[in-house]
């Protein structure tokens, strides 16, 4: 398994990271256990987690199970050094943490203690900001994303309270290292440029959504990690399930399947996607290739990534993903997903 640096921290993660957000509505303590046990097996060290999981569906009832599950793995296999552990602090309108408050100094106390306990640690490897307070266009908002009513020095203020908030956490020892999510260009390089002039810890990672069906990272986001080392996180490699061949378009979702359970898997399932899906078939068809495994490994090769954070909901999708791991692609395939990314270029 290959090794990267997280950000300019001294921490060294694996180029293939475990998502847990599964765990505890579509998976028992026991399948996330083995989830884990599996991937450490086949060389991960990189677990990726947040307060506000499980997820499918999202739910006051199940707030925290994921990290919950996590957290007594931790316990009973006494395996704490070996894993590097990635959780997030949630934000403004998920009203059933914290009553959908914003993320602040105040509430980014509460939330990391909380956290600590639920994953029975004594720290976090990386604590990251789920999603900026002034709102973002991850998450099929581009299409209507507009700016214009953000207030600079309402959130250059907020950079600097956070930033002190997580300095001070730091230096008790409950947190290693920061990162964002959900983020944009601008909003990455303030927090970077907040950090400097100030002193203050810096953000070593973003994690932000990157498949072969969303590529909004390609252009600023990555000429921003190549010059200020801030890697990207990619989540959802495999477009939730679209790009492992388990759904087709007017078809009935296998039972249990995210989109048994989300229909249109968050504004990901237009027409366009189905025609991007099957050049992306052929492809992995015409070279010998498994699609998800393929589509990890472009993933994995591209050079402003980190990491790409994966999932699975049993152990036999997770193994299938594992091809991955010593699969480099050649030349000749990654020039026919550039073509094809030319003729699909936003599928959703």
């Amino acid at each position: 398994m290959r090794m990267n640096t997280l950000g300019r921290t001294d921490i060294s993660v694996s180029a293939l990271c475990l998502g847990s957000m599964t765990w505890g509505t579509q998976n028992t303590e026991a399948e996330g256990h083995a989830q884990i046990d599996m991937a450490l097996d086949h060389g991960l060290n990189f677990i990726d987690t947040a307060e506000m999981y499980p997820v499918n569906p999202l739910s006051k009832d199940t707030q925290g199970d994921t990290e919950r599950v996590l957290g007594s793995w931790v316990k009973s296999s006494g395996r704490r050094k070996d894993v590097v552990i990635a959780t997030k602090v949630s934000g403004e309108g998920l009203k059933y943490v914290r009553n959908g408050a914003p993320i602040s100094s105040a509430t980014i106390r509460a939330a990391l203690d909380a956290s600590l306990t639920s994953l029975q640690t004594d720290y976090i490897d990386l604590y990251q900001l789920h999603w900026p307070n002034r709102g973002s266009y991850m998450f099929r908002q581009n299409w209507s994303f507009d700016p214009s009513n953000q207030n600079t020095a309402e959130t250059e203020d907020h950079m600097l309270d956070v930033l002190t908030c997580l300095d001070g956490l730091i230096k008790e020892g409950k947190i290693r290292a920061i990162g964002l999510s959900n983020e944009s260009c601008w909003g990455t390089m303030r927090w970077l440029q907040m950090a400097e002039a100030n002193g203050l810890p810096r953000m070593a990672s973003i994690q932000n959504e990157y498949s072969l069906l969303c590529r909004l990272y390609d252009l600023d986001m990555a000429e921003m990690t190549h010059h200020e080392e801030v890697g990207l996180l990619s989540f959802s490699p495999l477009a939730t399930g679209l790009l492992t061949g388990k759904y087709a378009a007017n078809t009935a979702p296998p039972a249990g399947s995210r989109a048994s359970i989300t229909p249109d898997l968050g504004g990901r399932t237009t027409d366009r996607v189905w025609p991007a899906i099957a050049a992306y078939q052929q492809i992995a068809d015409d070279h010998g290739l498994d699609l998800p495994a393929m589509a990890l490994a472009w993933c994995v090769q591209r050079p402003f990534m980190t990491s790409t954070i994966f999932g699975a909901t049993s152990l036999d999708q997770l193994a299938r993903l594992f091809a991955a791991i010593d699969l480099t692609l050649s030349a000749e395939v990654m020039s026919a997903i550039d073509q094809a990314h030319r003729q699909h270029p936003m599928p959703y």
